[in-house]
């Protein structure tokens, strides 16, 4: 054999945690302390002012900003696909 088996790829425990352990967790979390008290918290910080707790706040209260990603490609061919455009020669009108 070449060792393609050692290449990579899909490996134990890699990958998206399932829903089911996303909500196991939460319930543990809940368990611990109640969400009331946490908002509470959260919202006691806001009020003082705390520039992360009001990021959160916003965060949960409105949904996260858009992210824009700008594109900045230098090495762009701007010559085209099918060579000179026909449309181009006018001297045929």
């Amino acid at each position: 054999m070449d060792g393609r088996k050692e290449n990579g790829g899909a490996r134990e425990g890699a990958g998206r945690k399932p829903k089911a352990d996303e909500i196991k967790i939460a319930e543990q979390m809940d368990a611990i302390m109640m969400p009331d008290h946490v908002w509470s918290a959260l919202s006691f910080k806001v009020i003082e002012g705390d520039v992360q707790a009001i990021k959160t706040w916003l965060g949960y209260r409105f949904g996260m900003p858009k992210q824009t990603i700008e594109q900045t490609n230098t090495n762009v061919d701007l010559t085209p696909i099918f060579g000179d455009n026909p449309l181009d020669n006018k001297s045929d009108v």
